[in-house]
């Protein structure tokens, strides 16, 4: 009788799992919710978020490794003590699979301007992961629910920047070749012709990103000599965010807590050149010290990079004496001239400048090197609202001059105009080796400052084996191993 009473519950468990099991999609829909996103949904988030987390990241490594701000408390990042950093990994890969999405609904709806502004946002996030990591997960990757991909293959940097460069040209070709109407975009307010600029400067960023690895002059001159490939004319093509001055769509650092937004300190290094110039970028980045601020005068003191916690947090008698970022990152971060200035960045008119300025000194385009020089540093002092003091670009430190002092010349102003702007200047530096910039003195990783991210842990136990490969391939999984392009 106990067995038959065993065998009879068994049989109603096996049943009512079944029944659960063959219901399973029904019970587990929502019948009230769409499960089809339109792109114009998923556009605000796909630009939002990513740009959010790169704000974070500039300022807690970015913004640091290129001594722009230094630590004087907790001062790990600013000596190299670098662990897993993975909010660019995990937040720009989590984007992707929106941006796939995007994507796939635009093409069932011949959407090619959807399309287009989708591969753009691909291609962006994806050269911003590979500057971070080196090969990384490209062509097979976001294709678990398409193709079953769950453990996709690292590819090599080199054919990633040939995908991304062949992507955006797609995308500048499909611009204007449909009639959509461009709902959610909160960069461009739906210019297409935007849009379209856009997509040829990143171009023109990610040829002079590789061009000391292969002849890229061809490529420069046919985006340069072709109309229908149209780039960046003026700030006002410029792809950054503008915040807004009400919650929840602010600055993101606006709301940070005083005490953790005061260990970041204005670094020495940009501070005593810009004060030699009497450049007044200086007053934007930096507020003087606590001691002089209301004073008759104020004084702006940057600190050095790379000291340890004692020596930080006591040089120049302390933190009284020691330059804050200025407000406009801060608490007037809502204002209207923070609206102006603290922004998520993607790429700004004056960095195109720069980049051409550097093409032209090198021969890869015709041109004027110094016109574009001038113009770029003109771009960065309009972008802070600021005017050029009369005679700085006479100065003999600023006045352009043909060869390899040009090219420092260059590099400095272009590294200047990048501040607080993600981790281009990072990125760029890697690339040149200018500016001359040197670890600090108590620096734990073996006086190098580094020049990539490491592989998120995680990834060993996720995708072992394809990550294994990335690291035999590429060297160490370590933050001094170049990755392809970074031959300097």
């Amino acid at each position: 009788m106990k067995k038959n009473l065993i065998l009879y519950i068994f049989s109603y468990v096996l049943l009512f799992l079944n029944a659960c099991t063959k219901d399973f999609d029904i019970i587990n829909t929502n019948p009230n919710v769409s499960s089809e996103v339109p792109p114009d949904l998923l556009l605000p988030g796909v630009i939002a978020n990513p740009l959010n987390t790169l704000v974070y990241e500039s300022w807690e490594i970015g913004n640091i490794v290129v001594q722009h701000t230094a630590k004087n408390q907790f001062v790990n990042e600013d000596r190299y003590l670098w662990g897993e950093r993975n909010s660019i990994w995990n937040t720009f890969y989590s984007n992707l699979r929106n941006v796939q999405t995007m994507l796939n609904k635009s093409d069932q709806l011949q959407f090619k301007n959807y399309q287009a502004i989708a591969i753009i946002i691909r291609s962006w996030l994806f050269s911003v992961l590979t500057d971070c990591y080196g090969d990384i997960p490209y062509s097979q990757a976001i294709k678990a629910k398409t193709d079953g991909i769950n453990f996709p293959v690292y590819d090599k940097q080199e054919d990633i920047y040939n995908g991304m460069l062949a992507d955006l040209k797609t995308a500048s070709d499909l611009i204007g070749t449909s009639n959509e109407k461009i709902a959610g975009d909160i960069l461009f307010n739906g210019d297409l012709k935007k849009w379209k600029k856009l997509a040829n400067s990143l171009r023109i960023r990610m040829l002079m990103r590789i061009s000391d690895r292969r002849s890229v002059s061809a490529e420069l001159q046919a985006i340069l000599n072709n109309s229908n490939y149209p780039i960046m004319e003026s700030n006002s093509d410029n792809a950054a965010l503008t915040y807004l001055p009400a919650f929840p769509n602010q600055f993101p650092l606006h709301t940070t807590r005083i005490g953790s937004f005061n260990e970041y300190r204005i670094s020495k290094t940009i501070t005593d050149t810009l004060l030699s110039l009497q450049d007044p970028r200086i007053k934007i980045f930096a507020r003087p010290t606590p001691a002089s601020e209301n004073t008759a005068n104020p004084i702006i003191e940057g600190i050095p990079n790379g000291m340890d916690d004692v020596k930080a947090l006591t040089y120049n008698g302390g933190q009284q004496n020691q330059s804050p970022v200025g407000r406009l990152y801060f608490e007037d971060a809502i204002t209207p001239k923070g609206l102006q200035v603290a922004k998520g960045v993607i790429m700004n008119y004056s960095e195109l400048q720069f980049l051409l300025a550097e093409a032209a000194n090198k021969g890869l385009i015709s041109g004027d090197a110094k016109t574009y020089y001038e113009k770029g540093i003109q771009a960065s002092f309009d972008f802070y609202g600021l005017e050029v003091p009369n005679g700085y670009l006479n100065m003999n430190q600023v006045a352009y001059k043909p060869g390899s002092d040009g090219l420092e010349q260059i590099a400095f102003q272009k590294w200047v105009s990048l501040f607080f702007q993600g981790l281009e200047a990072w990125f760029d530096w890697r690339r040149t080796g200018l500016p001359s910039l040197k670890p600090g003195e108590s620096n734990l990783n073996g006086n190098k400052i580094p020049v990539r991210f490491i592989y998120p842990i995680i990834e060993q136990a996720l995708n072992s084996e394809n990550r294994n490969a990335a690291v035999n391939r590429q060297g160490p999984d370590n933050i001094n191993t170049r990755v392809w392009w970074d031959i300097k």
